[in-house]
């Protein structure tokens, strides 16, 4: 523990970060559901759902990389590479969590066949997706070198 922080002063800053993380991870999501909800609006036919999740999934992505980076991992890129070389290590760690994400989805979408069920499934998916991804950036994509 850093000098000068007592338990209870770790426990707030924690607190602190985990709310941070689930209102970007909500923003997030809004994102991924609005452009999801857009597509539909304007492509309805086949494999539409297909092509609404990926914007979707984009859309998100790229909101969270921002959100994620300068907010809760307080990164700092040393050059425009730095930065795109994080993105894509960023993005391959989610490739695991969009799966989950997408299983669910598609798995509400074909169990309660209702319009709204593939949403309610997508913010399972999400939520549970983003817990692991959060554990995947803080071990292997911003990882804070220690000093010697």
């Amino acid at each position: 523990m850093p000098e000068g922080r007592t338990p209870g002063c770790r426990k707030v800053v924690l607190i602190s970060l985990a709310a941070k993380y689930a209102f970007f991870a909500a923003v997030a999501t809004g994102a991924n559901l609005g452009a999801q909800y857009l597509s539909l609006s304007v492509y309805s036919r086949e494999f539409s759902l297909y092509a609404a999740m990926a914007l979707g999934t984009l859309a998100g992505l790229i909101v969270k990389y921002i959100l994620d980076r300068e907010y809760i991992f307080r990164y700092r890129a040393k050059s425009r590479m730095d930065d795109m070389g994080k993105f894509v290590l960023y993005s391959l760690m989610g490739v695991f969590t969009t799966f989950i994400f997408w299983g669910f989805e598609l798995a509400f979408h074909a169990v309660f066949r209702f319009d709204e069920s593939k949403y309610v499934g997508a913010l399972a998916g999400l939520a549970i997706g983003y817990f692991i991804k959060y554990q995947l950036d803080k071990r292997f994509v911003f990882v804070k070198k220690e000093s010697v």
